[in-house]
């Protein structure tokens, strides 16, 4: 091991980093139906159909349950407001039901429409990304070789501490695509619910929880934008260069941190703010 060895480990924490929050300004703005060449959202799609089958009986049963319960030997029906009532009802369940995807897939454009204007009025998250300054290259590159010694334990722990922050706020971004997979794939089911006046809350709570996972794009943009405008860069100390390079990691990695707790609290942000 030598100096190249220490910059070349830090640069390659760095790139890592710097990938990370690059693959997530794309990933967090990407139509899940263009994720991973729409591999993935075939499988969805395919589960969702097998689903529908489930969806149409579960509506059935649903529409049923709230007729018995809320009639009283059907005299009510014989109100054409009544009759008309529960006719929209079914066939607007009915019509969730067969065109949730599709209805799925437009909620996910209208929020992720929100995201791209976040994105785009406040400039991108390039700014959060890191570099090694130059005087701290330089001082690592001029020390001798038991001066090194502490540099390589610093630079291990540092980089190591980076490159899993890293994965950490991109596994965070994957989360929410398979939380949106699962959410689509299985809407037929609790979209029949709302065949029902007594079990309608269940297909508004799902709806709910989908638009909050869809809005957790906006936050995860807003928290790197936003990251980036208030946290300078951390400034490099003069002195030796262990002391130099212990600073700078240090700092570095805390304001990483804030990020990813930023970034992983998107959807308790989102339930406190919105309710979803």
């Amino acid at each position: 091991m030598n100096q190249n060895w220490i910059v070349e480990n830090i640069l390659n924490a760095f790139a890592t980093w710097n990938e990370k929050l690059a693959e997530l300004g794309t990933l967090v703005t990407m139509s899940p139906d263009a994720f991973k060449g729409g591999a993935v959202w075939a499988v969805m799609q395919n589960i969702h159909g097998g689903l529908l089958a489930v969806g149409y009986g579960l509506l059935i049963l649903f529409f049923a349950m709230s007729l018995f319960k809320n009639t009283a030997n059907f005299h009510e029906l014989k109100r054409p407001e009544a009759a008309i009532g529960y006719l929209v009802r079914f066939v607007a369940a009915k019509a969730a039901v067969t065109y949730g995807m599709e209805i799925m897939l437009k909620l996910f454009e209208v929020c992720n429409g929100i995201v791209l204007q976040a994105a785009a009025g406040m400039g991108g998250i390039s700014q959060a990304m890191v570099f090694l300054p130059v005087e701290i290259e330089t001082a690592i590159r001029s020390v001798g070789f038991l001066a090194s010694i502490p540099l390589w334990l610093v630079t291990i722990l540092g980089s190591l501490l980076i490159t899993v922050l890293s994965f950490m706020l991109i596994l965070t971004v994957y989360g929410r695509f398979f939380h949106i997979y699962m959410y689509t794939a299985l809407a037929p089911v609790p979209l029949a619910a709302f065949a029902g006046e007594r079990t309608q809350s269940v297909g508004i709570s799902f709806l709910k929880r989908y638009l909050g996972v869809c809005m957790e794009g906006a936050v995860i943009v807003l928290a790197c934008v936003i990251y980036s405008g208030f946290v300078t860069a951390p400034s490099v100390t003069t002195g030796e260069a262990a002391s130099m390079v212990w600073s700078y990691l240090a700092e570095t990695a805390f304001n990483m941190l804030v990020l990813v707790g930023l970034v992983k609290g998107a959807d308790r942000i989102i339930h406190e703010m919105m309710g979803l």
